[in-house]
């Protein structure tokens, strides 16, 4: 199989894993504006390999798909451009910044018949696929309610040294971060949500004064700069929020929420699931992670839970989970069926984000999240 990229930048791990000439999968062409990039990608699958500044010249190159992990903003059209090629797309999350472009995605892979997958690595986390398990077995009776916790240690580094600052390009960190934990919720909770409320602020890196000018070179990495003031270089445009609180009304019935905040001293995310008949949270996020189960009534904090789970160490990026949906990737391009990952459900958790967007920039009032179209929903 042959594959195609288009952006070799902070998501290009995936794509590299995908490079398996002796399992005869390889990547073969790139398509990035920089030279540098396109010198990074010659020099890991070799100078034989095509590359060009232009996307579209990666359309007629009898590809067996095209992993697409270019800037936010330009997912739509990327997506919509290959799926009407009908060339098979890994489209790396969000699906775009906004609905309506999510759903000229869903357009055009429907109307095309061409495979569309969408990179949500973080339903193959081994914590959430414990906790997912654990729901579906019942253990916590029926989800009734749940929350989600984001430290972001790195968020200054990551978000607000390049175009995730702008607001014009990634809509907003809800969105752009928000985007992976409301699918999570959304995917425990077994519903999506219909109406949401929030509430956000720019509290710390937009009242720093070192920003970037033209001609500046900056490497964009996932690392912390502590104490969060002491960050430099910022991007020239700095308008979306650091902190944000989102709260979430699902189609079932089950109340959630999301909070994070860019400038922690840790980096985890802790999820709570709250079920009739009992409680799960996890402690940690990655391998070496605790899933703690309380299923019988006390008083008082029980550090001690009914049930613990240690989650063991796995190989490959983002814990484990890179290796594990690429090959389901490749499964199902080569066979079909069903996927973990589901292109409505990404299409959802921006419809959600957006929503709750809308909401913290009009002063907290609650906004309907808008509807699938009926032909693009799920059977």
């Amino acid at each position: 199989m042959k594959f195609g990229v288009i952006g070799w930048g902070l998501r290009r791990p995936i794509a590299e894993l995908a490079h398996r000439p002796v399992e005869d999968l390889a990547l073969t062409a790139l398509a990035d504006p920089s030279e540098r990039a396109q010198n990074r990608f010659k020099e890991f699958v070799g100078d034989h390999a095509f590359v060009s500044a232009d996307y579209r010249d990666l359309l007629d190159r009898g590809l067996d798909a095209v992993f697409i992990l270019s800037p936010d903003y330009l997912h739509e059209e990327h997506a919509v451009a290959c799926l009407e090629a009908r060339v098979p797309v890994y489209l790396e999350k969000p699906m775009a910044i906004t609905v309506g472009g999510c759903d000229r995605i869903l357009r055009a892979s429907r109307n095309s018949g061409t495979k569309l997958f969408l990179g949500h690595n973080m339903r193959h986390f081994p914590v959430v696929r414990t906790m997912k398990a654990w729901i579906d077995e019942g253990r916590i009776g029926n989800v009734r309610t749940a929350w989600c916790r984001h430290f972001v240690s790195y968020g200054g580094e990551a978000y607000y040294r390049d175009w995730h600052a702008d607001r014009t390009k990634s809509n907003g960190l809800l969105l752009q971060k928000g985007a992976h934990d409301i699918d999570v919720l959304h995917w425990l909770c077994g519903g999506y949500s219909i109406r949401v409320t929030a509430m956000g602020k720019l509290m710390i890196y937009g009242d720093i004064p070192s920003r970037q000018k033209p001609g500046d070179r900056v490497e964009v990495k996932f690392e912390e700069t502590w104490p969060p003031r002491s960050l430099s270089k910022l991007n020239a445009v700095v308008d979306v929020e650091d902190v944000n609180l989102m709260v979430m009304e699902l189609d079932n019935g089950v109340l959630a929420s999301y909070q994070h905040c860019m400038f922690t001293p840790d980096a985890w995310r802790n999820y709570t699931i709250i079920g009739d008949e009992g409680r799960i949270e996890n402690f940690g996020d990655g391998p070496g992670a605790t899933i703690k189960l309380w299923n019988r009534a006390t008083r008082g904090y029980a550090p001690q839970a009914d049930v613990e789970q240690l989650i063991p160490e796995a190989e490959g990026t983002h814990g484990g989970s890179d290796p594990a949906i690429l090959s389901e990737f490749v499964r199902y391009l080569r066979e079909g069926g069903h996927t973990d990952t589901s292109p409505v459900a990404a299409r959802m958790a921006v419809a959600a984000a957006v929503a709750a967007t809308q909401s913290l920039r009009s002063g907290g009032v609650p906004f309907h999240v808008e509807a699938m179209e009926t032909s693009n929903s799920e059977p």
